[in-house]
C-alpha cells in the first residue's frame, strides 16, 4: 500500500503570518492563514477543511465499496463534511464532525441503505483516525 504525503509552510508570526498547504500528488496546493482557519469567508483553506474533504471522500468510497460487494451499484453518493473547531481549555479541537449524505441507488430499501451507510461512518479508514472525535451521520436516499 502507498504511503501518501503532504506538506505544510508557515512563514511569520501566528495572526499576521500565512502559509501553503501542498499534497504530494499535486492534486491540491494553496495558501492557509490565522484568518481562514478562525473567520468565516476567507478564500484560503484551513487543516480542518482538509480534514473534512478526506472525511466525505473516505466515507463515500467506503459506502460505495460496502454496497459493491452486496452486489448494488449506485447512481450517485454525495457527501458533505462540516468540521467543529472549537476552544477547548487552553487550547483547541475539532470536537465534531457532521456527515451528510444523499444518495441514488436503485432497488435498496432504506434499512439495508442505513445498516451501510452506518457501517462505512464506522469503519472508513478516516473515521478510525478521527475516534477521538465525536461524528454523526445523517444518510438518506434520494
Amino acid at each position: 500500500m502507498p504511503t501518501h504525503k503532504a506538506e505544510a509552510e508557515w512563514k511569520g508570526n501566528l495572526v499576521e503570518g500565512s502559509g501553503r498547504l501542498a499534497v504530494g500528488s499535486g492534486a491540491f496546493d494553496g495558501p492557509y492563514s490565522f484568518k481562514s482557519r478562525f473567520e468565516e469567508g476567507q478564500a484560503a483553506t484551513n487543516p480542518e477543511e482538509l480534514i473534512g474533504a478526506a472525511h466525505a471522500g473516505c466515507f463515500t468510497m467506503a459506502l460505495t465499496a460496502q454496497l459493491s460487494r452486496a452486489g448494488i451499484t449506485p447512481t450517485r453518493i454525495h457527501t458533505s463534511a462540516k468540521v467543529k473547531l472549537e476552544k477547548v481549555g487552553e487550547g483547541f479541537s475539532i470536537t465534531r464532525i457532521d456527515l451528510e449524505t444523499e444518495a441514488e441507488i436503485p432497488g435498496i430499501d432504506d434499512a439495508t441503505f442505513q445498516k451501510n451507510a452506518l457501517d462505512a461512518k464506522q469503519n472508513c479508514p478516516v473515521s478510525k483516525a478521527l475516534a477521538g472525535t465525536e461524528i454523526h451521520l445523517t444518510a438518506k436516499l434520494v
